[in-house]
């Protein structure tokens, strides 16, 4: 599977060895069948190459359906490229939203640091892909999965990996496997003190314990203290004034950290030194507070945001910094979903054939747009069921394949292992350009 159409020409550095460009390139040699849902029959037994030499387009496909939209993505990938590049901090994209490796490669060839993850699992696709950069917002306890990443580390030498930790007893814990692993003290595993707040999630809440984490983290020499990094979207959901000074203050005690754990000397010289938050949400302020962290030595600033690449229609849109005036150019909703209208069993009341199953639902239900020939769509989404949703004061008619926009990307991806992009979702009749693999 090749990049994106669009992206593919956005590529700053197509020689970079963060990622095995092979391994990407043979996903264009998969077997097309039935396990793909939504595919047409007319591609079964066809590889993916092959399939995209007919030129196939949208109206080709079964519904429900994901779609991407081709121009979107490269518009989004340049401009956050861009931003980060005019603020000065570096962007390791969370894997997780798409777990896309061909979106992976068209993230990092325009210039992103690593790719974040979430979890054992999603660790193990990138290895299977040869990324060598790679921070895991998380905390890595499981035994095996320790000792996994022990051989992993020892066989290649360009691999750099990072975790965080939060506590005493975390740190006992991930010594003791990597000890019984066999890990040398000269290739420690990378580990990053975590923040967290007040009704968060994971991380420390005081200064104290901090401490506390990063001496036993110096003190273990299967351990290596990488720096400070947290999530501030878990302590707010919206750009309220209560919201941003939320974060705002999150961030200041992330700095606060930092320079603790450096003025007590806890980081090895000479040794890369990293600082991470952001996601999509509050990158500008994330940007604006721990830039200035970068002046110091070895001292690199991680932005880790991951659903700017698809954007959408709902959450992001209403809270992304970039709509909110931190940047010259809005990114734009590369996200759709395509429903066919199944039954109008009362006046008022359409039913389409696209569910929870199919489209995100956490963060915001569908928002119908147009009909698939370009009419402009009235109505809402009310609810969705396994695979209906509710479509009410709509003129759409039976028949009809209607686009939704959708709202959080992270929850859209993970249900589609098999994602057409098309070259513009606005189009007649738009063509099929690409076809993105997932491996959730």
């Amino acid at each position: 599977m090749g990049q994106p159409a669009g992206v593919a020409g956005e590529a700053a550095a197509a020689g970079r060895a963060v990622i095995d460009r092979a391994k990407v390139a043979e996903l264009a040699a998969e077997r097309l069948d039935w396990r793909f849902k939504a595919l047409p029959p007319a591609a079964w037994g066809l590889t993916v190459s092959q399939y995209l030499a007919i030129e196939p387009t949208l109206d080709q496909f079964a519904t429900p359906l994901l779609t991407l939209d081709a121009g979107a993505l490269a518009h989004n990938l340049r401009t956050m490229a861009d931003w980060c590049a005019r603020a000065g901090v570096a962007l390791a994209p969370h894997g997780k939203t798409t777990m896309a490796p061909a979106l992976w490669q068209a993230q990092l060839d325009a210039g992103a640091y690593g790719i974040t993850l979430a979890n054992l699992p999603q660790l193990r696709v990138a290895r299977a892909f040869g990324v060598r950069e790679v921070l895991l917002a998380n905390t890595l306890l499981d035994p095996a999965g320790l000792a996994w990443l022990a051989k992993e580390l020892a066989a290649d030498p360009a691999f750099r990996f990072s975790s965080w930790v939060d506590s005493v007893a975390a740190v006992r814990l991930m010594d003791q496997a990597l000890r019984a692993a066999g890990v040398a003290a000269g290739r420690p595993v990378e580990v990053l003190v975590e923040l967290g707040g007040p009704a968060g999630r994971t991380g420390v809440r005081d200064l104290a314990t901090a401490l506390d984490v990063a001496r036993a983290v110096a003190a273990a020499p299967t351990l290596r203290l990488a720096g400070v990094g947290g999530y501030e979207g878990a302590l707010a959901h919206d750009a309220t004034p209560r919201g941003l000074a939320a974060v705002e203050t999150y961030l200041l005690r992330l700095v606060e950290l930092h320079d603790a754990l450096r003025s007590e000397g806890l980081f090895a010289a000479g040794e890369r030194v990293l600082v991470s938050a952001g996601g999509s949400a509050y990158f500008d302020q994330v940007a604006r507070v721990l830039a200035p962290l970068g002046a110091q030595p070895d001292t690199t600033v991680v932005l880790r945001s991951g659903a700017y690449l698809a954007h959408d229609d709902g959450f992001y849109r209403g809270v992304s910094p970039l709509v909110r005036g931190a940047g010259d150019e809005p990114l734009r909703a590369a996200l759709h979903g395509w429903a066919r209208v199944l039954s109008r069993p009362e006046p008022g009341l359409a039913l389409l054939d696209g569910g929870k199953r199919d489209f995100p639902y956490d963060d915001g239900l569908p928002e119908p747009q147009l009909v698939r020939d370009g009419r402009a769509l009235k109505g809402m989404v009310t609810a969705l069921n396994d695979q209906h949703a509710f479509l009410r004061d709509s003129d759409a008619e039976v028949g009809e394949v209607v686009r939704l926009g959708l709202s959080h990307p992270c929850t859209a991806f993970d249900k589609w292992t098999l994602i057409p992009v098309l070259d513009d979702t606005s189009a007649h009749r738009p063509k099929v350009v690409d076809l993105v693999r997932t491996f959730f």
